[in-house]
């Protein structure tokens, strides 16, 4: 009865009609708002625990990867306020497919200046990733200061960018300048180049 084609309770709601079973949604709702969750808590731990046990990844480094979208808000009531879109940030655990640290930013704050709380849920001993939008040099500052946590972030290339003999890289404007491994790659074909800082050896 379950397929890919309910994405929602709405969709689940007009499969159970379809066939003659009458169910509100809106009963449901107001149930869930008095059922209790440590139940549903406990079963979903456990299927993960499981799972990293099945495929032996309890110690793996745990990759989370970091983005944002901006979602348009279409209500009226919403833009009487001056709302017209919100930003949402959020993280994937590779490892248990959970997503963490939600962030629903009113406005069109920068990924640079935002996004500090879903940083935070960076698994200990994961990776957090993240693409250029996210890059300055108080975040890599930051990240660094970290020990029980690692970071794969892509920098812009117009940073200015100083080898070191430690091979490390000084990166940034003088007195915002920070200290770290920056890893380069180059497509030929597209005369591209990439940067990465990490903590990572």
């Amino acid at each position: 009865m379950l397929d890919k084609s309910i994405v929602s309770m709405r969709d689940l709601s007009a499969r159970l009609k379809m066939q003659g079973i009458n169910v509100n949604t809106s009963t449901f709702s107001k149930a869930s708002k008095i059922r209790e969750t440590e139940p549903f808590e406990k079963i979903i731990n456990k299927l993960n625990k499981s799972l990293v046990n099945k495929k032996g990844k309890e110690a793996a480094q745990a990759l989370f990867p970091i983005d944002s979208t901006i979602i348009s808000l279409t209500s009226k009531l919403l833009w009487t306020k001056g709302w017209h879109q919100v930003k949402l940030f959020c993280g994937i655990n590779s490892i248990t497919t959970e997503v963490g640290g939600i962030v629903i930013n009113f406005g069109q704050g920068h990924d640079s200046k935002e996004g500090k709380k879903t940083i935070e849920e960076i698994p200990v001993n994961g990776v957090g990733v993240m693409d250029r939008g996210f890059s300055s040099n108080e975040r890599i500052r930051k990240l660094l200061e970290k020990k029980d946590k690692h970071f794969v972030l892509r920098v812009k290339n117009d940073m200015k960018l100083e080898m070191l003999e430690n091979g490390q890289s000084k990166l940034g404007a003088e007195k915002r300048e920070v200290e770290v491994r920056i890893v380069e790659f180059c497509d030929l074909e597209s005369q591209s180049e990439f940067r990465i800082a990490t903590d990572l050896p």
